[in-house]
Parts: structure tokens; C-alpha cells; sequence
């Protein structure tokens, strides 16, 4: 299903009748989809201006929720371990980033920090944090800033570069010893896929009309 295109800016016309194309910001009059995985495209560019699910809220929720437990077990239980003739070594992201940071390769060390603990925990915390008072009809606080801070983060959680580096390295080391891949690559792995499935079911105005359609907190009432 397509957007109806304006063709022209009427002055009258509520500014929240109007959306913008996110790749040609071509203004266009959304309309309401009905059928359940239902999409709107832009009629310019092709490009997806939302969908319809009967249980998005939920879907993001338990895939949110899902992806907090990947992240957190990738954090705990190690990334790689290696057995060099008897010896047998391993290390966890943490363990990694420190000891890059203590071979002088600091800008290394704060980009792994960076693209696979921050970002990646900046967008899933976002996402509960608007996602769980949605889902129970209650406007979350601070919406906006919350949300722009998801759109900064999601760029930025690499974990796909992070896992693809660690199988290019794993390649590399096995000819110099027995490579065993931790439980934590196999976690990024996962983790990898609930962001995709994240990505695919999250879109600026599914949230946006779950905010007008939830009732104000206390605080929000009391605003003239």
C-alpha cells in the first residue's frame, strides 16, 4: 500500500497530517493500513514509510527483551579461547578492550568500546525505555530526546563489523593454535539478528502514534 503524495503544501493543514519520505523528503498525507503486515511506501522513491502489525508493540518488547539477555551473556562468558601447545588462554570484549588500551592502541580500544558496549546498549536501553510505557498506554517521559538518542545509537552498534572481525581473526589464528569460539560469539551472533529484527519492525511513526494514542502521565496532564 502506498502513501497518497501531497501535491501541494496547503498552509491550513495540520502539521501532523504531514510525513516526510526519510530518503527524499517528498511530503505525503499518510493514510491508515488496515490489512496486518500492511506497508506504506513512498510513490517518488520506494522507500518504506511505515507498516502495520496487529502486536508490534509486543514483538518489540520480546525481541528487546531478548536481545538485553544476548548482550549481557555476551559480556560475561568469554569471546574466543585459544590452546597454544598446553596452553590454554581466553578473553571476554572487556578483557579485549583493556588489553588494547594497555598496548598504547587507544583509539582502537575506544572504537570496540564505542561500537560494541555503548551504542549497542544506548539503543536497546532506548528502545525498553519507550517501548514498555507504550505497551502498558502510558506516554513515556521524555519521548523525544529518548528517541533522538536511539536514531544517534542505531548507526553506530556495530556488531556485525564486531563479529565479522572476530571470524577474520579466528581464521588467522587458527594455523598458530586450536581456536575454541566462546559462548559469547555465538550470543553476538543472536544478538546480531534480534537488532535486524528490531530494525525491520521500528519505525518513527508506529511510536509516534502509540504516543498520541496512550494516555498522558500525571505530569504531562498538569502541563497548559
Amino acid at each position: 500500500m502506498h502513501s497518497e503524495p501531497l501535491p501541494a503544501f496547503a498552509p491550513e493543514s495540520p502539521p501532523t497530517a504531514l510525513i516526510a519520505c526519510p530518503e527524499c523528503d517528498l511530503l505525503l498525507q499518510p493514510v491508515p493500513l488496515i490489512q496486518p503486515r500492511s506497508r506504506a511506501q513512498c510513490p517518488r522513491c520506494g522507500a518504506r514509510l511505515y507498516s502495520f502489525y496487529n502486536d508490534r508493540l509486543e514483538k518489540l518488547l520480546a525481541l528487546s527483551c531478548a536481545a538485553v539477555i544476548m548482550l549481557l551473556t555476551a559480556y560475561a562468558f568469554p569471546i574466543v579461547g585459544l590452546n597454544i601447545q598446553g596452553t590454554y588462554i581466553e578473553t571476554t570484549v572487556f578483557g579485549a578492550i583493556d588489553k588494547l588500551w594497555q598496548e598504547e592502541r587507544e583509539v582502537l580500544s575506544g572504537l570496540v568500546f564505542v561500537t560494541t558496549v555503548m551504542m549497542p546498549s544506548v539503543e536497546l536501553g532506548a528502545i525498553l525505555w519507550l517501548v514498555i510505557p507504550l505497551w502498558r498506554g502510558v506516554r513515556p517521559p521524555g519521548f523525544a530526546p529518548v528517541f533522538r538518542a536511539f536514531q544517534m545509537a542505531h548507526p553506530w552498534a556495530m556488531v556485525e563489523v564486531f563479529i565479522l572481525g572476530v571470524l577474520v581473526s579466528l581464521v588467522k589464528l587458527s594455523h598458530l593454535a586450536d581456536v575454541l569460539p566462546g559462548p559469547a560469539i555465538w550470543c553476538f551472533g543472536c544478538l546480531m539478528l534480534l537488532l535486524a529484527g528490531l530494525a525491520s519492525l521500528l519505525d518513527p511513526y508506529t511510536l509516534w502514534h502509540a504516543w498520541e494514542d496512550a494516555r498522558a502521565t500525571p505530569a504531562e496532564a498538569m502541563e497548559p
